[in-house]
This record gives C-alpha cells, sequence and structure tokens, in this order.
C-alpha cells in the first residue's frame, strides 16, 4: 500500500521540476522568444499555449482544468483501487499525475501552459509535464497491449496456471 503514495510523490516532483524549467523559461527564454540549441533539431522556443496539442481548443481553459481534475481524481482512485498494478502502471500513473498537475498549475495560475521545447521532426511546441503524460500514456498502453490478461486485467505475468 506504499507504492501508490510513492507515486503521489512522484508526481510532486515532478509537477515541481516541471514548474522549475518553466519558472527559467518566463525568466530567460521569454524576452529573447527562441534559443537554437542543436541547429536544425533542437529549439528552445516560448510559446503561451491556451489549447491543447496543435493548439486545438484554443481558451477553453476551464474546459481543461476541469477535464484535467477529473482524470487525475480518476487516476488516483485507480491507484488505490485497481488491485492488479505492476511496475509499468504505477510508474504510468506518477508520471500521467505529475504532467497533468503541472500543466494544471499553468493554466489555474496563467490562464495558458508555458511551452518551451521544439523538435523538428515534431511541429508543436511542448514542455517537461507534457513528456511526462506522454511517456506514461505510453507506458499503459503497453501494459494494456502486451501484459494484461484481456478479460481480467490481471498481469499476464503473474496468472497461475
Amino acid at each position: 500500500m506504499l507504492v501508490p503514495f510513492l507515486m503521489i510523490g512522484l508526481a510532486v516532483v515532478l509537477a515541481v521540476v516541471d514548474q522549475i524549467l518553466k519558472y527559467i523559461v518566463v525568466q530567460n527564454l521569454k524576452p529573447i522568444g527562441s534559443y537554437s540549441l542543436i541547429p536544425g533539431l533542437l529549439d528552445f522556443t516560448y510559446v503561451e499555449n491556451r489549447g491543447a496539442a496543435f493548439g486545438i481548443l484554443s481558451n477553453q481553459r476551464w474546459f481543461f482544468i476541469i477535464t484535467t481534475a477529473i482524470l487525475m481524481i480518476a487516476i488516483l482512485i485507480l491507484l488505490f483501487r485497481y488491485h492488479h498494478h505492476t511496475g509499468l502502471t504505477y510508474l504510468a500513473s506518477g508520471l500521467i499525475l505529475g504532467g497533468g498537475l503541472g500543466n494544471m498549475v499553468d493554466r489555474v495560475w496563467l490562464g495558458y501552459v508555458v511551452d518551451y521545447i521544439q523538435v523538428s521532426f515534431f511541429p508543436p511546441v511542448f514542455n517537461f509535464a507534457d513528456c511526462a503524460v506522454v511517456i506514461g500514456t505510453a507506458l499503459f498502453v503497453i501494459h494494456v497491449l502486451f501484459f494484461a490478461d484481456r478479460k481480467t486485467g490481471e498481469p499476464v505475468l503473474r496468472r497461475r496456471h
């Protein structure tokens, strides 16, 4: 029963790291707009994102805050009530919670999300919190597709034959 609390701690640490990075970006990158770290591959570009990915649903601040809160509450409930967790699902939960919390803090306090990472092969600008959510979601999908029993949801590796 300790692991769910560890994942909540991980989520808080990730959200704090995200907010520290965004503070650094606002202080140092916002005044100049953009900085090329690896020309043609990786740039840091200051963006105030008032929507979701690709800027969809722009200016729907409360929709995103409410949706994120509902999803985070659902994940918290599942952290404690779902009985077939693996290390993968615990880690996925912590990453998704941390990233969601980091971006929700921006939406609540600023009205937008600070984005700053831009790679040449992926057009939208994103941030550390987005990375945590995407990696957590990918780990969860991997669990569902490859490690969970289709009927019970129980991890395949723990099944008794």
